[in-house]
């Protein structure tokens, strides 16, 4: 079973290239979909966080936008929120890749790949790249971000043209749809995956 990570900046395209290799039969681990399940109503996290952020829940689930301003820009709430979330991640990363055994291939859409030093882990790499002005377009057209922001998120991230270089493999979503795909399509057949395994 080949192991593949995808990752890129915000704003880049992950969801939607995400989505083209599960319709080619590859089963997707989203850490972010897993964090919102953890977070969200009734979410295994949610009275930990509590616990360590006080006031950052409502009605039993995280209120992201609370939770987020209180880490965005001070490492060490962040670092704390990181030690709350990550192994709970982790461990659905394994069940996940447990319930999926038999696969030929399984993929990892993880946000945060490079920063985390997880690429390591992994047989690819795939990033989702656009060029810088597509990439602001696409993210402050988002329902409550700002500018100042985007522009904290980005401070966390690693800079768009090393994730390139550090790829096995780069997909350019400033393209339309159908080349996108045509890219997803070449990557798969270079691992000689047979399509819709």
């Amino acid at each position: 079973m080949k192991s593949i990570a995808l990752t890129g900046s915000i704003g880049m395209g992950k969801s939607t290239v995400a989505r083209m290799f599960a319709e080619r039969g590859i089963p997707v681990f989203d850490a972010d979909a897993a964090v919102r399940r953890l977070q969200g109503p009734g979410g295994a996290l949610v009275p930990r966080i509590e616990e360590r952020f006080p006031g950052t829940t409502s009605n039993g689930a995280v209120d992201r936008e609370a939770l987020s301003a209180a880490v965005l820009g001070q490492p060490e709430e962040l670092a704390a929120l990181e030690a709350i979330v990550h192994p709970a991640v982790h461990h659905e990363r394994t069940r996940f890749i447990m319930e999926h055994g038999g696969a030929p291939a399984l993929l990892f859409d993880i946000p945060l790949l490079f920063e985390t030093g997880g690429d390591a882990a992994f047989d690819e790499v795939i990033v989702v790249s656009a060029p810088a002005e597509v990439q602001r377009q696409r993210v402050l057209a988002r329902p409550g971000m700002t500018a100042e922001k985007f522009e904290q998120i980005l401070a966390r991230q690693l800079p768009d043209r090393e994730k390139r270089k550090r790829a096995d493999h780069v997909i350019d979503t400033s393209v339309s749809l159908a080349e996108t795909a045509a890219q997803v399509d070449a990557i798969l057949a270079g691992l000689d995956l047979a399509r819709g395994a």
